[in-house]
């Protein structure tokens, strides 16, 4: 399956905040690395409230997102958190994480565990 959704930064930058140095060439892959979750959202936070969801689709076991970021200043320590399909059809959110947004360049969302390089 191919790269399903595509984040635009545009929106999102400038509700979060940061990315001047963000990731390698100012790009952050979102990746959904379970076995059989769907993931519906992405949120971040740099303390000022949490962002619209960044994903313009759903993001199926073994696919990424990437979103470029354009933004000129802004907090490199932000909290994201993802929110998942649950057995309803409603969204699931996992427990808010902690990312250096301007060291990380991949979060890798899989089943328990989150991290990011």
């Amino acid at each position: 399956m191919n790269l399903r959704a595509a984040i635009v930064c545009a929106a999102i930058c400038a509700a979060s905040g940061a990315w001047a140095q963000s990731g390698s060439e100012g790009v952050f892959t979102i990746h959904n690395d379970t076995e059989s979750n769907v993931l519906t959202g992405f949120y971040t936070n740099d303390g000022s409230g949490w962002s619209s969801n960044w994903l313009s689709e759903d993001l199926d076991p073994g696919t990424a997102a990437s979103a470029e970021f354009t933004a000129e200043t802004g907090s490199c320590e932000q909290t994201f958190q993802a929110g998942w399909l649950g057995d309803d059809g409603s969204e699931v959110m996992d427990e808010p994480h902690s990312i250096d947004i301007c060291e990380a360049s991949n979060v890798y969302l899989g089943d328990n565990e989150i991290s990011f390089d």
